[in-house]
């Protein structure tokens, strides 16, 4: 493998690691955020258990 291909393959890892590293705090992100709206809004929850009483 020459020297070109080396730094392609480690540009292309990089690159890749750095998506998927955005892709993660992404998720924590929305993670927290949804977990902070549930304790800011509770007609949440409520609606949660006025549908399961609808359902029952």
């Amino acid at each position: 493998m020459s020297l070109h291909w080396i730094h392609v393959t480690v540009s292309y890892a990089l690159v890749v690691g750095g998506f998927l590293i955005l892709a993660i705090a992404t998720t924590f992100r929305h993670a927290a955020a949804k977990r902070r709206l549930a304790q800011l809004d509770p007609r949440a929850a409520r609606r949660g258990q006025d549908r399961a009483q609808d359902t029952a």
